[in-house]
């Protein structure tokens, strides 16, 4: 990023960071210059502090001025200001405490400033453009990807799968017996049902599968370069989670659901997202009317 670059050229600290909050509200490292485990608390500190107070930090010894366990050395840090709003923190760090105090005098600290104002709302700018996508790509109550994300991502990897010949496989699930959490417990409680159920997908599923809320308690996994073996065991993970949960528990409640889920493979049973969809959401229904609580693979004889 440019500005951690100009930095270092306004003053020679060993590091520079620029911090700001990310998607989820999480203060996140976006840009450093010599950024290294040992002063990772030290980012974290400062920024913290900026962030609360809306105003530079200065210290020659930040292990003595926090008394915070991990911080050490000496910095000097900038809020990034937007609108009158801090949208992000500058920070320049030494591992080492310096031997006198960084000192700001009231115009220098104007015109440092007035230097970071453009940067300050460039940021907040590619922040807002983000904060817009994940939006329009993300299901409002869960927090998982919507359905038409999961449209776009199913087509772009069943292109990759067919150009690359490695296995797509799909999950497709839905909760059983959640009309009666709806219908006995009111929406309300339907609704936190479903964001536990979402938190148990998404913690089931791996860093590089894509978990969506497909529609009302309809979920889908899109799982990239895996073939049926390894999308079965996926999808049992899930089923044994969510059969083990007490759902509503923090109210007071203890409800029990289970997930039917139907797997499909490309190649194996579709040749394009939109049979694999297909594929996957017909063997679904395959357990429903075997019974629910279990898995059935696309083109296979039995639920299990």
């Amino acid at each position: 990023m440019w500005l951690v670059q100009q930095a270092r050229s306004w003053i020679p600290s060993p590091c520079w960071v620029v911090v700001a909050r990310d998607l989820k509200g999480d203060l996140a490292v976006i840009a450093d210059e010599g950024l290294t485990p040992n002063v990772t608390p030290t980012v974290w500190m400062a920024a913290q502090w900026v962030m609360r107070h809306g105003t530079e930090l200065l210290s020659s010894d930040l292990s003595k001025d926090s008394g915070k366990p991990g911080v050490i050395g000496s910095a000097i840090a900038f809020p990034l200001i937007c609108r009158n709003r801090t949208v992000g923190v500058l920070i320049g760090l030494d591992p080492l405490p310096s031997a006198g105090a960084p000192v700001l005098g009231a115009a220098l600290s104007l015109a440092i400033r007035s230097v970071l104002e453009p940067p300050a709302i460039a940021l907040e700018n590619a922040l807002t453009i983000q904060r817009t996508e994940a939006v329009s790509v993300t299901d409002d109550l869960t927090g998982l990807y919507n359905s038409r994300y999961l449209n776009l991502v199913l087509r772009r990897e069943s292109k990759r799968a067919s150009r690359s010949g490695r296995p797509l496989s799909l999950l497709f699930m839905d909760l059983d017996g959640f009309k009666g959490v709806n219908d006995t417990h009111g929406h309300l409680a339907g609704s936190k049902a479903l964001v536990e159920a979402a938190a148990i997908i998404r913690g089931s599923a791996r860093e590089t599968d894509v978990a969506a809320r497909f529609g009302g308690d309809e979920f889908s996994v899109i799982l990239p370069d895996t073939g049926r073996e390894g999308a079965v065991s996926v999808a049992e993970r899930i089923r044994e989670r969510i059969n083990a949960c007490e759902f509503l528990s923090s109210d007071g409640l203890s409800i029990h659901l289970t997930a039917s889920i139907g797997v499909a493979t490309l190649p194996d049973v579709a040749a394009s997202a939109e049979e694999l969809l297909k594929a996957a959401d017909v063997a679904m229904y395959r357990v429903k009317d075997a019974g629910k609580n279990g898995i059935h693979i696309a083109q296979e004889a039995s639920a299990f």
